[in-house]
């Protein structure tokens, strides 16, 4: 049983990646990961593929072992891993709580961990991982203090996960978009066109490790890397009005 596997899969990101992936390969499932349920099961109308919802909170623990133990249980060849599970808070770090602020690290850098290295024994030749990165991951971004330094960890987890796993043939990409209108930004205070997907796509089809989507995006991360890090934090922070 060949599958593909997406993390975040109820809404924003997620859920279009499930649909693109339905379209664009031939699986003999999806498993879709979120919390909500309902969302989840509205999935199996929209798509061709046989679609398993699988109901888990990735920031617990207790969920990432099951999906160990599922894996174990049902030994499928993962196809495509992605994981899209995240989100962030806008605000001053002592201002927000704590525990919400602990659990973008445990959501967005724990348990995307997790999920990649339980998935690497089901994984062969010609396989692929997608981890969903941010345009935070290049650059400190004060008032999003912990979600852009958890994007920062996908990036160089996904770069030094992928070559250590070129001998193998399975390919590690991490996407890295700007602010996208999706439902992050209910929960932290992208839906695009299928542009996107294609634009995802053609990176994963050229092997290249990291996708930075939309011309002034890669502009801005040219510049990031140039310029002082205190330079830029100041620039956004004006940006913000946080003088």
């Amino acid at each position: 049983m060949k599958i593909a596997v997406i993390t975040g899969a109820s809404s924003g990101m997620g859920r279009e990646f499930a649909k693109a992936i339905d379209k664009a390969f031939d699986l003999d499932e999806l498993w879709v990961i979120a919390r909500r349920a309902e969302r989840l099961e509205s999935l199996k109308q929209e798509c061709r593929t046989p679609v398993r919802a699988l109901s888990w909170d990735l920031s617990a623990p207790e969920n990432q072992h099951a999906y160990k133990a599922l894996l174990e249980e049902e030994q499928p060849e993962i196809g495509l891993l992605v994981n899209a599970a995240g989100y962030g808070l806008f605000g001053a770090a002592e201002d927000l709580d704590v525990e919400n602020q602990l659990g973008i690290v445990a959501l967005n850098d724990t348990a995307l961990s997790a999920i990649c290295l339980y998935s690497l024994p089901y994984m062969k030749r010609g396989d692929a991982i997608v981890n969903l990165g941010s345009n935070s991951s290049w650059q400190p971004v004060p008032y999003m203090t912990v979600y852009a330094a958890s994007k920062a960890y996908v990036l160089s987890f996904s770069r030094a996960l992928g070559r250590e796993l070129k001998p193998r043939g399975i390919h590690v990409l991490c996407v890295c978009p700007g602010w996208i209108k999706t439902e992050f930004f209910d929960r932290a205070k992208h839906d695009d066109t299928i542009r996107y997907f294609d634009r995802w796509y053609t990176a994963s089809e050229k092997k290249k490790t990291v996708s930075i989507l939309g011309f002034p995006v890669r502009m801005q991360v040219r510049l990031v890397k140039l310029l002082p890090v205190k330079l830029v934090m100041n620039t956004w922070c004006r940006q913000q009005g946080k003088d």
